[in-house]
Order: C-alpha cells, then sequence, then structure tokens
C-alpha cells in the first residue's frame, strides 16, 4: 500500500469515527455536566452524567419533534431538557404532567391535591415569601403559561398556583426549592423540549478544590452512581 493511500485510509477512518460519534451523541447517549445547585443534594456541581436520549423516543435535531416514540416522561423523574427561553440544557425534576392540578402552600408541593414528600428536597432559605396579590385565577394560570412569572421575583417561589398544567406539557422543579429556576417561574414545559433522562454519574469533581489536591478534589463515592 502507497504513503498515499495509508493517509486516504487514516483520513477516512478519522471522518467515520467522527460521524458515529456524532450519531451516537445526538440519538442515543449524550454528556452532560451539572451546572448549577439547582438539584442539590441529589445532583451537585461538578457532577458528570450520562443521558439517555432514547427512552422517550428518537429526538429530531433543531426541532421539538420526535420519532418512534416509546414512552413519555413520569412524574419524579429527573429530566434533561433545552430551555425553551436560553436554549441551554437544564436538569429538573418531573413533578406534574398534563391535566394536573399544582398548587404550592408554604413551600409544601402539592398535586392534585396530595402533598409530594421526598427525603432529597432541600430548603436552604428560611425566609417565606407570599404569594401574588389580588390576581384571579385566569389571569393566574395565563401568565403563568406565557412565562409572565420571570418577572415577579419569589412571590411564586413558595406559594404558588393553583394552576393545570396543559396538554403536551409538565411541571419541572429543582431539588433545591429555594434556588431553582424553573416551571414556577417560566411556565410549564413542552414535552417536545425534552430530550432523555440522566442514567449514571461517570465522574464527580469538587469545583472548588484545587488540582494540587486531586485526591480531595474527586468525590469518588459519586463516580458510577445510578441517578434517581
Amino acid at each position: 500500500m502507497s504513503k498515499k493511500s495509508k493517509i486516504r485510509e487514516w483520513i477516512e477512518s478519522i471522518i467515520w469515527a467522527f460521524i458515529i460519534a456524532m450519531v451516537i451523541r445526538t440519538f442515543f447517549i449524550q454528556a452532560f455536566k451539572i451546572p448549577s445547585g439547582s438539584m442539590e443534594d441529589t445532583l451537585l456541581i461538578g457532577d458528570f452524567l450520562l443521558v439517555n436520549k432514547m427512552v422517550y423516543g428518537i429526538h429530531i435535531p433543531f426541532t421539538k419533534k420526535s420519532i418512534l416514540k416509546f414512552r413519555e416522561p413520569e412524574r419524579d423523574e429527573i429530566v434533561i431538557f433545552i430551555s425553551p427561553y436560553t436554549k441551554k440544557y437544564f436538569v429538573k425534576r418531573c413533578i406534574a404532567l398534563s391535566r394536573d392540578t399544582v398548587e404550592i402552600k408554604h413551600k409544601i408541593v402539592f398535586v392534585n391535591g396530595r402533598s409530594l414528600y421526598k427525603q432529597n428536597i432541600i430548603h436552604r432559605d428560611p425566609r417565606e415569601f407570599p404569594p401574588i396579590p389580588n390576581i384571579n385565577p385566569d389571569t393566574y394560570q395565563r401568565d403563568w403559561e406565557e412565562g409572565e412569572f420571570r418577572y415577579v421575583g419569589g412571590y411564586c417561589r413558595d406559594n404558588f398556583g393553583p394552576i393545570v398544567v396543559p396538554e403536551g406539557s409538565i411541571f419541572v422543579m429543582g431539588d433545591n426549592r429555594d434556588n431553582s429556576d424553573d416551571s414556577r417561574f417560566w411556565g410549564p414545559l413542552d414535552k417536545g423540549y425534552v430530550l432523555g433522562i440522566p442514567l449514571i454519574i461517570y465522574w464527580s469533581w469538587e469545583k472548588d478544590v484545587p488540582f494540587y489536591r486531586i485526591w480531595e478534589k474527586i468525590r469518588w463515592r459519586r463516580i458510577l452512581d445510578f441517578v434517581i
């Protein structure tokens, strides 16, 4: 085999490897880094996840459509999605589904009249914000669906609703309830933005620990933990 043929074969191998990697990343498995503390203590800043992008179906890139749908998001499931406002990747917990009624009273979440309790939910702010004053239910529902609560500060953080999740959408919240930008503020999440679910933490380290203390920086106990 000539030197020219070897170079061509090497280039073709690189191209095919790149194509295969992109197909896997686009349709099957994708790596994801936790950027914020909104899902503490379930997921921490510095956790690196592998995300199953096939669980709901094959997502068509740059659209909200999927083909070969397998199932829908479920309550209490952690989901990875694209924010409809920032276009960045977010990770939150699915709290409610289409046609569910969601209400928050004194930081306690109620779905269809039943309170939700999960051991790893945290509240670190002792303050409690009051609800939005003097607003009728129809206006409240409409403003929430249109994302208007992004501009009301903490008035829908601790006391919220009741609202009904519209058809084709879900309601998501962070486990770190007092420090999460979620459906309370920007409204329902169209299921077309949901990309998949995290499977496993394949790597984790402390962001603020310097590299020369690498043994302390790595969170050894979190590596290969399943995400639930």
